[in-house]
């Protein structure tokens, strides 16, 4: 029998998807039939009176064919990859040093309380705490967030050992104990009993200190660690890094890994690049500091559910005969304390089961801005192996010289030697020994804001600039050169984060994504050219694609959802007639399309209510964040306006049982609304679309209606369905108070434009 060292750590599995491309197919036929029968009619000028409704349909539904046709692409190849932790334990000693990245942005957004469970999380994981090292970035230069942090640091030295002790299965404290009882784990009943009672009460007296502390109370004692938040503005600081545990230095035996804080210096006068450019600076001090081959990445929220995962990673970035393979491994994105059936569709959890394991099977899983293992040499952008490809830089082919490292790492001795010994290749160099104090000059060094002036950070080493999604850019880049990628889906799942709720948070995530992705669209990064230029495999580039072109929907999709309203008020049409044979296409359409993504739900365990809520969702955000990401990106290109990053606010009580309902009385699912201008075209649509209804009906029931030309069934029952997709806004329009209710600011901007619309139907 083969030893467990040499069997397979990893599995690259198939899977069998026949029925559905069978369906995918038949969707597809459906919309060739409604193009070439559209086509034909213009063609032979049978059109009714409204020649151009029928151009515009055309026009759009030749559109949603190529999206059909990208999605298909995306799914058609599913995999899944299966890991084999437990064949590791004769290797312990040869895993890789994993450097950890948490980063949050607003104490108040993203309350301390959230980031200390999730650092708890990491610094428990079932991996050798001496190649751990945990870095929190900072970019609120928050005390409050410090004064946490330390405190979990001490608190870390009972939680990680309880843990261990006794195989806690959860270990961010406040998901573990929001449990009915104890879990037992692998200790006796008494022992445990008391371990459990006593860690809880430091648990709540953790939390106790953290809810109390005051920001200006800490600030106002101007000494010791909080003395550099003395007169620090959050856009205007000069860097502050603390050492908050050495697990080299401090050997007391607890096995908690090392912890650093870091707010990077901040300065009008330079640009900060959001996300990205706080990912570049806690690659550059780590690397000055422990230099890890791996790094984790983690969103403040998202806790390590698995406290196995970094194991689980080891057997991607390991196991395959080439490294090729694993230039990362991508974990896929799910919930805790989800509301139930994801009234608010940003759960994704079809997204990631269907068209996730698709991409699995072609160049690799997308890289998703949070639980990813990344290869640190890939992030620098070394290459796979040896190219002759023109476009990858000359300094990348060989071995560079200390000058080319230079150009691209920066002036820092410490971090051209640390990036030399990374773009070697050695994958099990141990963690750095050094006291981490004594390296805090080199790291205020590398975080300073003129750093970058002059070097490849941003674009060709690091995560990559000139995108709010810089995930999706970054990943990009990697898949360009030649990498591919890996997705980590582990049982129980890897990590789990916290789902914005409500309208105006949900709407705010989707609108932040949507102008990224546009903004790579427009840019000389358009994964097109990329295909053309670098090693982007096609179907990669269309899978892509899929997310790209999410903004670029939103003007055909509304342009779609306007022609109904349209040919009521206008006394036209722009589908056949009922009786018309030509009818049965778009109805035939309709139907398997909605039972197609209705069936894809119940593959994947979720109710027809799920569905429901995710395809009014993707209705909503179509006309609303997408449609405003699309006007920004548009704006930005022309010089007009400037992109913002939103941070999307934590919900600090996420970590309660999803089972337990809040005290007040609020219903959590229901849909809610602000002043924000992203409800202005969803308020129009629902309120046009209700108007257009009340006149159709009022035309057909007094004899009114243009004869053969004038609107049929098909036109109240595209009227009639926005209805039903825009039902919140009819609820928020219909005297829904406080957040529930439509604000008058909105109600008017959507009536000047109904009513502009309006006019524009009626007149001669």
């Amino acid at each position: 029998m083969a030893s467990a060292k040499k069997l397979p750590l990893q599995e690259r599995v198939p899977l069998a998807r026949t029925a559905w491309k069978l369906a995918d197919l038949a969707v597809l036929s459906l919309l060739l039939a409604l193009l070439a029968r559209r086509a034909a009619t213009l063609l032979a000028g049978a059109a009714p009176s409204c020649t151009w409704c029928w151009l515009a349909a055309l026009v759009c539904e030749a559109w949603f064919t190529v999206v059909w046709l990208l999605n298909v692409n995306g799914k058609w190849n599913p995999v899944r990859f299966d890991t084999h932790p437990e064949r590791l334990a004769e290797r312990i000693d040869e895993l890789p040093a994993v450097d950890m990245f948490v980063t949050t942005a607003d104490p108040k957004l993203e309350p301390p309380a959230v980031t200390v469970n999730t650092v708890l999380s990491l610094l428990a994981l079932d991996y050798p705490a001496g190649k751990l090292a945990c870095y929190i970035s900072d970019d609120g230069c928050s005390p409050l967030t410090l004064f946490a942090l330390r405190e979990a640091a001490e608190f870390a030295k009972l939680w990680v050992p309880f843990c261990r002790k006794h195989g806690v299965s959860v270990r961010a404290p406040f998901v573990y104990f929001s449990s009915a009882g104890p879990e037992r784990g692998g200790a006796a009943g008494g022992e445990f009993q008391r371990d459990w009672t006593a860690m809880k009460s430091e648990y709540e007296k953790l939390a106790s200190r953290i809810e109390n502390a005051d920001e200006e109370s800490l600030v106002r004692r101007g000494a010791g660690e909080f003395a550099e938040f003395v007169g620090a503005d959050r856009r205007d600081h000069p860097t502050i890094i603390k050492v908050l545990r050495d697990s080299g230095r401090e050997g007391d035996g607890t096995g908690v890994p090392s912890l650093v804080y870091i707010s990077r210096e901040k300065s009008p006068r330079h640009h900060h690049h959001f996300k990205a450019g706080a990912m570049n600076v806690l690659t550059r001090v780590s690397a000055v500091l422990t230099n890890a081959p791996v790094m984790l990445n983690v969103d403040c929220d998202m806790f390590a559910n698995n406290p196995q995962v970094a194991l689980h990673a080891m057997c991607l970035l390991l196991g395959f005969d080439d490294e090729v393979h694993s230039g990362f491994a991508q974990t896929p994105q799910k919930f805790y304390g989800a509301l139930k059936d994801d009234p608010f569709g940003n759960q994704m959890e079809v997204i990631y089961e269907k068209l996730g394991f698709g991409i699995a099977g072609l160049q690799g899983m997308f890289y998703g801005g949070t639980g990813c293992f990344h290869r640190r040499k890939v992030i620098y952008g070394v290459p796979p192996e040896p190219t002759t490809d023109v476009q990858q830089p000359t300094r990348m082919r060989g071995s560079p010289s200390y000058k080319e490292l230079q150009n691209m790492f920066g002036s820092s001795k410490e971090l051209i030697e640390s990036a030399r010994g990374i773009m070697s290749g050695e994958m099990f160099a141990a963690a750095a020994t050094a006291d981490l104090s004594s390296c805090i000059d080199a790291a205020k060094e590398v975080s300073s804001c003129s750093y970058e002036a002059g070097t490849s950070w941003g674009q060709e080493v690091g995560w990559v600039y000139g995108s709010m999604t810089e995930d999706i850019l970054t990943g990009q880049r990697i898949h360009a050169a030649g990498w591919r990628s890996a997705l980590l889906n582990t049982d129980p799942p890897a990590f789990l984060g916290g789902a914005p709720t409500g309208g105006p948070a949900s709407l705010t995530q989707y609108k932040r994504w949507a102008t990224g992705v546009l903004e790579i669209i427009f840019s000389r990064n358009n994964p097109i050219l990329q295909c053309m230029s670098r090693r982007l495999e096609l179907r990669q580039c269309l899978a892509y694609l899929v997310i790209d072109v999410w903004p670029l929907r939103a003007p055909f999709e509304l342009c779609y959802a306007l022609l109904g309203p349209y040919c009521l008020l206008a006394n036209r049409s722009f589908l056949p007639k009922a009786l018309e044979p030509g009818f049965l296409i778009p109805l035939a359409l309709f139907l398997t399309y909605n039972v197609y993504n209705l069936a894809e739900y119940m593959d994947c365990r979720l109710s027809a209510r799920a569905w429901w809520n995710n395809h009014r969702m993707q209705r909503i955000v179509s006309c609303s964040a997408w449609l405003l990401a699309f006007l920004t990106v548009v704006l930005k290109t022309l010089g007009l306006s400037k992109t913002v990053f939103e941070v999307t606010r934590k919900e600090q009580g996420q970590g309660a049982a999803p089972d337990s309902g809040g005290d007040d009385g609020a219903n959590p699912g229901r849909f809610t609304f602000d002043s924000s201008p992203v409800f202005v075209p969803p308020t129009a649509l629902t309120v046009l679309a209700v108007v257009a209804l009340a006149v159709g009906v009022w035309r057909a029931v007094a004899g009114v209606a243009a004869a053969g030309s004038g609107p049929g069934a098909g036109e109240f029952m595209c009227c009639g369905w926005l209805v039903l997709c825009f039902w919140p806004f009819v609820r928020g329009l219909a005297g829904g108070e406080g957040s529930y209710g439509i604000p008058w600011s909105i109600r008017i901007k959507a009536g000047l434009l109904v009513a502009a619309f309006v006019h524009l139907c009626t007149r001669n």
